[in-house]
């Protein structure tokens, strides 16, 4: 009677098994069915536009190594054509400005697993003798990247330059373009510096700033020293208005991404479409260089170039007053244009 009762007993836990397993392989199956039977056009996003194709960042994320032994020459053409490699055209510009950040913007940008820059500046839009060496020539000069990825590189010189505008509009109308600026009176003095320091290495000699700066004989500002025309923002512009739309610019804080880069880099990051992925991780300030450098993972560090942060020149103070009163005018236009304001005086 007791191994009746044992005999059923097991076989009724059998049974239940069977229906159990049963019942998960069902759901598994009507979950697929489901998904399948998703619609393509769900009707509540029918009304907008459909998402650009994702960024598979994972992947970009541990790829990285490639694509730094395709910058020092390392990569075979197996492996290009095995990873589906190309050499884009930019689908953003750094065009300026001249002492502005434009480096610093770029490298930091270059922490998102989307964006591959170009390590030198091309200068193709801006000299007539690459220009003239076509857009084959400019792709070339472009890094390797996977196709999802997008393609920044950084030439000051753009902004300036009158031919420029229309060139960039004749390979791209549809181009994103990033503007650095900073106060304009420190950026004139840092564009000397940088001068200065050149002439100094090759033992020459150079006027003072304020000799510069100033027309001796009006005591005015003079404008036809081209630091001070750099820094008059909007007359440059103006002139890339003339082709391209206020909403196809960025314009990039480079006093607040010296101080405080993240926010900065959280703005460009939306402006380009990219999903979020520059965090506070990956930034972190040097003491002794009283910059930030920029984290990469736990084993890849790296800082700006030595020559960041030049100390500048004492400049007489009425000299200083003079060039802020004279900008003036010039960046309240700026801001009223672009809709960016700054802790400017």
């Amino acid at each position: 009677m007791l191994f009746k009762q044992q005999a059923l007993l097991r076989q009724k836990l059998l049974v239940l098994g069977s229906l159990a397993i049963g019942s998960v392989l069902y759901l598994v199956a009507r979950v697929g069915t489901l998904d399948r039977l998703q619609p393509i056009c769900p009707l509540e996003s029918r009304l907008t536009h459909p998402e650009p194709e994702q960024i598979p960042l994972r992947s970009l994320q541990f790829k990285r190594g490639l694509l730094h032994e395709l910058r020092k020459g390392n990569a075979t053409k197996e492996q290009i054509t095995l990873h589906n490699l190309v050499q884009q055209l930019p689908r953003a510009i750094i065009i300026g400005v001249r002492k502005g950040g434009t480096r610093a913007l770029l490298e930091m940008l270059n922490l998102h697993p989307a964006v591959v820059k170009a390590s030198q500046e091309i200068h193709f839009f801006d000299n007539d003798q690459n220009y003239a060496r076509g857009i084959d020539w400019y792709r070339r000069k472009m890094p390797f990247s996977f196709p999802h990825q997008i393609t920044i590189e950084k030439s000051p010189a753009y902004f300036i330059t009158e031919e420029v505008p229309e060139r960039i509009f004749k390979m791209n109308s549809s181009i994103k373009l990033l503007i650095i600026v900073r106060e304009p009176t420190t950026r004139a003095v840092s564009d000397y510096t940088q001068v200065l320091e050149g002439k100094e290495r090759k033992n020459k000699t150079y006027h003072k700033f304020e000799k510069l700066a100033i027309d001796t004989n009006t005591c005015e500002v003079n404008t036809k020293y081209k630091a001070v025309r750099t820094s008059i923002y909007t007359k440059h512009l103006e002139r890339w208005l003339k082709y391209f739309p206020v909403e196809q610019f960025h314009i990039v804080d480079g006093d607040r991404l010296i101080t405080d880069p993240l926010p900065e880099l959280q703005l460009v990051e939306r402006f380009l479409n990219l999903p979020s992925r520059i965090s506070q991780y990956n930034l972190y300030f040097n003491v002794t260089r009283g910059f930030y450098c920029l984290r990469f993972n736990i084993v890849f560090n790296k800082c700006l170039a030595g020559s960041k942060g030049r100390i500048h020149p004492e400049v007489d103070p009425s000299v200083v007053a003079k060039l802020q009163r004279f900008f003036h005018p010039f960046n309240q236009k700026f801001s009223q244009i672009t809709g960016r304001t700054f802790n400017w005086p």
